[in-house]
């Protein structure tokens, strides 16, 4: 980004590179401020709002840009003079400083409009320029937000002619910095139109982060291209960012236009950032492209492998249908199972934990099941029965995880993420509050509302773990009990490889539907690669003594949303202390 700052649709980018405004005068003077206060009155008299006849009642100027500069005029009056000692000065208005109320509704109403905009704030390292690099990333943002709380505050003072006596320390700078780089990273010729995008660096969130995208739900499955799609695609470099993901133990460069920067961000959240070390001059094991322009008008979820550069891309051309975070992460989680059963690896779609009981029992679980399945919600429950019944718990994986099998025969599971995209509806009610200070929210007023929230450190989700329970979730059955084994390895591959479920509204089915394997990201796309896989794995698990069921969550039986997962947390709590330590 090379501009001083982008805004668009409720989106601003604040490049501090290009200029940084360390004063109120600056602030004011800048294109930034009149563009947001030109964006602001627009919308004003297009609504026809209260305010903005107010302010058209008592200005005598009738063209925008001369009103935006009259009202900056004004402002900047405003932070030298109380409203008594300029009524003289500016005489462009010729009754706005009779109501005093009035024009505090109008400062009020302004800076509403702008903390209502997505901000994001933008540092090149080490690049030249008049702007902002020298000093520290995190002090910079942290000023600019002070800077602006402090403009707002001086001008209601010189207005109201005394202080107020209660002070809200909002966010008002950036929800969000990066701090970017700009590497060469041309590690193949079919890929140079990606080679001047800035990775991320950094990113520094100031929470409560949320974000209010288009769509609340994804619909449909990747599909498999061979061609490869950058070829029919325009970048305009300048239009994007590259976030360097640590997936597993597998390396993703996820490019993304600007215009979807919440769902970049948001992947600080959900994968571990690489560091400048693991990526300069390193050819990724991914790579996915969000939101490229084509000429394609229908939506393209598509993926590529890319065996001439061994590389696994995964494209999504610009759609405003794509504006959600589940394709921005199952995408690239999709990438990452293609890659592992290419190496021999079963990719399990479900979580898994680790628990030690008070009576000292310790028990690794993974729990299998697709979207609403109720496997996320039973590690609640267990996280809710945490004092009462249990000493340690440790998330390994939140939603996907790879279950490997080496040359001596012995079994371990990964983690591929370190945080988790959950349900809002589905958690304790007080849990997103308790958390909200490192959680990003997305439309917390809808349905299928979600939080994605840090769980795992990276090295925890990397170190590999035998386990002793593997369990389908189920959430369609209302009879039987709450755990059950199996007693042969072909009755379990059956229920395993349906993948049945009753749609929880994460995705655009309804009703009770089947996914091969429970996984539709990797498996189902390589289902005859995934069969030899579960034949092996299967068999190896009943070999071992690895305990194979399901564990009736019945999350998808109205009414016991919240006392389904629970109780099949306290069944699998008593199953825990007999386990053989």
């Amino acid at each position: 980004m090379r501009k001083e700052f982008y805004l668009n649709n409720g989106k601003i980018m604040i490049n501090f590179t290009e200029k940084y405004c360390d004063t109120s005068e600056k602030l004011l003077e800048s294109s930034a401020f009149k563009t947001v206060l030109e964006k602001y009155l627009k919308k004003s008299q297009r609504k026809n709002t209260s305010i903005y006849r107010y302010i058209k009642n008592a200005s005598t100027i009738t063209e925008i840009n001369k009103l935006i500069q009259s009202i900056t005029n004004l402002f900047k009056l405003l932070m030298v003079f109380k409203l008594e000692d300029i009524k003289e000065i500016d005489t462009n208005f010729k009754s706005i400083f009779d109501n005093k109320d009035k024009l505090i509704l109008f400062i009020e109403d302004l800076y509403k409009f702008w903390r209502k905009i997505e901000r994001y704030t933008i540092i090149h390292d080490n690049k030249p320029g008049d702007g902002f690099q020298d000093a520290s990333f995190i002090d910079s943002n942290i000023a600019f937000s002070q800077l602006i709380l402090d403009t707002y505050r001086k001008i209601e003072e010189n207005i109201i002619s005394h202080k107020p006596q209660i002070y809200r320390q909002l966010p008002a700078g950036g929800n969000a910095g990066l701090l970017l780089n700009d590497l060469p990273h041309l590690y193949s010729e079919d890929y140079k139109c990606l080679q001047n995008i800035p990775f991320i660096k950094s990113i520094m969130l100031d929470p409560p982060f949320i974000t209010y995208p288009k769509m609340n739900t994804r619909t449909g499955m990747f599909t498999e291209c061979f061609e490869n799609p950058l070829k029919q695609c325009t970048i305009k470099y300048d239009h994007w960012f590259c976030y360097p993901a640590k997936v597993g133990d597998l390396l993703a460069y996820i490019y993304f236009h600007r215009n979807f920067m919440a769902h970049g961000i948001t992947l600080c959240n959900l994968f571990e950032i690489a560091r400048e070390s693991e990526y300069k001059n390193k050819k990724p094991d991914i790579v996915y492209v969000f939101g490229a322009r084509d000429s394609f008008k229908q939506m393209r979820t598509i993926f590529y492998d890319d065996k001439k550069n061994n590389i696994m891309l995964g494209y999504i051309n610009y759609n405003e249908s794509i504006d959600y975070f589940g394709y921005m992460k199952k995408m690239t989680l999709t990438l990452h199972n293609l890659i592992m059963i290419k190496r021999g690896y079963l990719p399990i779609h479900g979580a898994m934990v680790n628990i030690v009981t008070k009576g000292n029992k310790t028990a690794n679980i993974i729990i299998m099941g697709d979207s609403g399945a109720g496997k996320s919600e039973t590690l609640e429950a267990f996280r809710q029965l945490g004092d009462e019944y249990i000493s340690d718990m440790k998330i390994i994986f939140d939603d996907m995880g790879t279950v490997r099998l080496d040359e001596k025969g012995c079994i371990s599971a990964y983690g591929t993420e370190i945080g988790a995209f959950v349900r809002l509806d589905d958690l304790d009610s007080g849990y997103a509050f308790k958390e909200i200070d490192r959680s990003i929210f997305m439309n917390p007023d809808k349905i299928n509302a979600r939080l994605v929230i840090p769980v795992s450190s990276y090295t925890e989700i990397t170190t590999g773990y035998p386990f002793n329970l593997f369990l389908y979730a189920n959430n369609y059955e209302d009879k039987g009990s709450e755990l059950e084994f199996f007693n042969n390895c072909d009755t379990a591959i059956k229920v395993f490889k349906d993948g049945a479920r009753i749609a929880k509204g994460t995705t655009s089915e309804k009703g009770l539907v089947k996914t091969y394997f429970a996984n539709p990201f990797g498996p189902a796309q390589k289902s005859k690669d995934t069969d030899k896989l579960l034949n092996i794995y299967f068999n190896q698990f009943f070999k071992s003594g690895i305990k194979v069921g399901q564990i009736r969550t019945r999350l998808g039986i109205s009414g016991k949303e919240k006392t389904g997962p629970r109780k099949a947390a306290l069944v699998l709590l008593e199953e825990i202390k007999h386990l053989q330590n």
